[in-house]
């Protein structure tokens, strides 16, 4: 997971847990950072603006009576949070309040969050962090060679002309960075 990602959710998950203690403004945070995602669950479901933000207003409205019962080690905020979007718009369709145009529950029902579940969350952190420590254990140029090819895409070329070193040289340095990040991997799995 990326770190502005997993920062946006745990600022989410604070937000929620101060919306669980009566804070009014958490509200606020949370409609901001959820708002479109949410919205965009409804509108998918009902094909109508005005019925897709009526919905919309009954996810916050729940929320606001139900943000006590979020649990954090159950789900991500923002899969919790779509569920109810989904919940919302399908009980629209149930009791018949959406206009000519929605779609039928049927085909409600296979609308899924692309968000991942929260255990392969855990498993990615688990992972990048696992990454992150292997990369310490290394020496500097293939470290920071590595580092600098694959989180910030540039090519062997480039930095071997930004190093000032032969571009065989780079190639090295990478290629047996990457055998001891294997190796310091598979000793951690």
């Amino acid at each position: 997971m990326q770190p502005a990602s997993r920062e946006a959710r745990e600022r989410l998950k604070a937000a929620m847990a101060r919306l669980a203690g009566g804070e009014r403004k958490a509200l606020e945070d949370i409609y901001r950072a959820t708002s479109a995602k949410l919205f965009g669950i409804c509108l998918r479901i009902l094909k109508d603006e005005k019925e897709a933000e009526d919905a919309l207003q009954d996810v916050y409205i729940t929320l606001w009576r139900r943000a006590d019962r979020y649990d954090p080690e159950r789900a991500s905020p923002i899969s919790w949070l779509a569920t109810f979007a989904r919940n919302r718009a399908i009980d629209r369709l149930r009791v018949g309040k959406v206009r000519a145009g929605s779609v039928g529950e049927e085909q409600a029902a296979p609308v899924a969050d692309k968000t991942p579940l929260a255990d392969s969350l855990l498993i990615d952190e688990e992972r990048d962090a696992r990454v992150h420590t292997c990369l310490e254990t290394l020496d500097e140029k293939p470290r920071d060679a590595i580092r600098t090819a694959f989180f910030e895409g540039r090519t062997y070329a480039q930095i071997a002309e930004e190093g000032g070193v032969p571009l065989g040289t780079m190639k090295s340095w990478v290629r047996r960075g990457l055998q001891k990040l294997k190796a310091c991997m598979e000793r951690g799995e």
